[in-house]
């Protein structure tokens, strides 16, 4: 079926609108605009407000790729940023690193040990060490979520100068007991740890230094949530994921090496 010339024109200037807000352009778009004159201009809005009228998707679907820009414009900045510093993400000599200790297969995660999604992703990184040895699994540890999360982060911190971080860890993340100081001695004495030396340990210079640094570096990439994984500096990872989905980025980190 043939349109009209008048309609085919509406359409157009009303496509070409739509396209520039999804691409997030608003220099391009005001340079479009000034060759409407006022009635085109008008007619193109009352388009856009009959089209909202009739599928008000068409709005949430040009927000959502704006957000989508956006998120991959962070996640670029971000990565710049990891590559640029990369021995202060991947080379601390304050963090655990799990895995194997000179593998080329570098990944960093960001965890707070009150976030509950970390927590639920322990047997997930332990699976995805078993499955490839050749990854080097550096833990960041960063207090995000208050008060107790920086009484556990301090613990753990703690915790390895004992040489004790990863099994404090685990024990203290999978407890489920009321957080607080009390249930830190209660778990550090299961685990076998010195506890007067512990509760020393977590107010001294070197852990404040450690868990500094770590928040300093979370903030250099503009994190806002935990776990965040930094796959080898070639890709960032918000959020709870599956085993699978880790396994698939460390894929991709293997065919890039």
């Amino acid at each position: 079926m043939t349109q009209s010339p008048s309609l085919l024109s509406r359409l157009a200037a009303a496509g070409t609108l739509a396209a520039l807000l999804a691409a997030g352009a608003p220099s391009a778009a005001r340079a479009d605009s000034s060759s409407f004159t006022p009635a085109q201009r008008a007619e193109i809005v009352s388009i856009v407000r009959d089209a909202l009228k009739t599928d008000p998707s068409i709005l949430s679907d040009a927000v959502a790729a704006l957000q989508s820009k956006a998120s991959e414009q962070r996640a670029a900045s971000a990565l710049d940023v990891v590559r640029r510093n990369a021995p202060l993400f991947g080379d601390s000599t304050t963090d655990v690193v799990l895995g194997n200790p000179h593998g080329t297969l570098r990944v960093v995660e960001f965890y707070d040990p009150r976030c509950p999604y970390c927590r639920k992703m322990l047997g997930d990184l332990d699976a995805l060490i078993a499955a490839e040895p050749d990854l080097r699994l550096v833990e960041k540890i960063i207090p995000i979520l208050g008060p107790n999360s920086t009484l556990d982060a301090q613990a753990i911190m703690a915790a390895g100068q004992q040489n004790a971080y990863l099994s404090f860890q685990k024990a203290l993340m999978t407890d489920n007991s009321a957080p607080g100081a009390e249930r830190i001695r209660r778990v550090a004495a299961q685990t076998g740890l010195d506890v007067d030396r512990l509760e020393r340990d977590m107010k001294s210079a070197p852990v404040a230094t450690a868990l500094a640094k770590n928040v300093a570096l979370a903030r250099s990439i503009e994190l806002d949530g935990t776990p965040t994984f930094l796959i080898g500096g070639k890709e960032i990872i918000p959020g709870a994921v599956s085993l699978d989905e880790l396994k698939a980025a460390v894929g991709r980190l293997k065919q890039a090496h």
